[in-house]
């Protein structure tokens, strides 16, 4: 039973690596020639087949596994081209609220800059939450808290009739602290999980990850440099979003806080997902997703994404039997969002 579970509890893993599209390969006439920085990643990173570089030349949507630890961490590539301009994708992913909607995420709230109290009004935990939180200890949670948190939520009064709206206000004014101290001091304020016998600590997974992703072109060093170190660094051309999410992942819904990263540039543009918090499955994980134009090809833009994922449930014996399913079942995921992206902006 217990692997079962956890085959289940993958498929919020696969649900959450995401990023991005395809198009009738009969639109577009293949070209095996890429941008060079584009091309050096397809060759050096990515590690692209020639039958892959075709198929993405010829107007078809590919994902690839990347190098990761497979005991903590899955890593997926994806690429298509795509006939729009990157301003109408940022344009509509700026309006965050709209863009991530639907299937299994049912709400998206964007949080104000600096956050407030009523950014997190409507956050509430589903019922099976409130009745994990009232069992927390450290070491032994549910839910992913700090010592902190697992701390609070054992002083409440579990008897009163209003424990559970109670456990909710809780819940609101920790997810209020945590943006605003990452809001003010950035990496160094993150949680440390102690839902386990051993801590997490969220900023360490956070940079190695960081650490890991390759340079893409001459951007993306003061990009990484942007992640591990706002906001004490600036980043030119700019914008930063803040929003939470209650999303249905695995056995279990989810509540997430994630910093998008929006830099737009003459020739490129950056995007980076980073998860400040998951309240099931979830150590961090790291979006990054890359806009480039190639006037070779005609109007539109070339979207690469790479999605990696820290999280419980690929270690141990049973993890052994989900990895496999879950990298392959990662792909699908990044394929189908590639799709969808895709379809939804060439059809604007």
């Amino acid at each position: 039973m217990r692997t079962i579970v956890r085959l289940l509890s993958v498929a919020a893993i696969i649900s959450f690596c995401p990023e991005l599209s395809i198009r009738p390969a009969s639109a577009i006439q293949p070209r095996t020639a890429f941008p060079p920085a584009m091309d050096a990643y397809l060759t050096n990173t990515a590690r692209l087949t020639a039958a892959e570089r075709g198929d993405l030349a010829a107007g078809k949507g590919v994902t690839k596994l990347l190098d990761a630890d497979p005991n903590i961490e899955i890593a997926v590539f994806g690429a298509v081209w795509i006939a729009a301009t990157p301003s109408e994708y940022v344009k509509k992913l700026t309006d965050i609220e709209t863009f991530e909607r639907g299937g299994p995420v049912r709400t998206t709230k964007k949080i104000s800059d600096p956050p407030v109290a009523a950014d997190f009004g409507t956050l509430e935990l589903p019922d099976g939450d409130i009745k994990g939180l009232r069992n927390c200890k450290i070491g032994d949670c549910d839910l992913k808290l700090g010592a902190e948190g697992i701390n609070a939520a054992r002083a409440l009064d579990w008897e009163k009739p209003t424990a559970a709206a109670d456990a909710n206000a809780l819940v609101r004014r920790l997810a209020l602290a945590l943006v605003t101290a990452y809001h003010d001091g950035g990496d160094d304020r993150l949680g440390v999980y102690r839902d386990k016998d051993r801590p997490t600590f969220v900023a360490k997974e956070f940079r190695s990850m960081v650490d890991a992703l390759p340079a893409f072109g001459a951007a993306i060093p003061d990009f990484k440099q942007y992640l591990l170190e706002y906001p004490r660094t600036r980043l030119p051309n700019a914008t930063d979003i803040f929003y939470w999410q209650l999303a249905q992942f695995g056995v279990k819904p989810t509540i997430r806080i994630t910093h998008l990263v929006i830099q737009q540039q003459p020739d490129r543009t950056i995007v980076a997902s980073k998860l400040l918090y998951a309240s099931h499955y979830f150590w961090t994980a790291l979006g990054v997703r890359v806009l480039l134009a190639d006037p070779s090809r005609g109007n539109g833009f070339w979207l690469m994404t790479v999605s990696r994922c820290r999280s419980d449930g690929l270690s141990g014996f049973s993890g052994k039997f989900v990895r496999g399913r879950a990298r392959g079942e990662a792909q699908k995921g990044v394929l189908a969002l590639l799709t969808q992206t895709k379809a939804a902006l060439e059809k604007s």
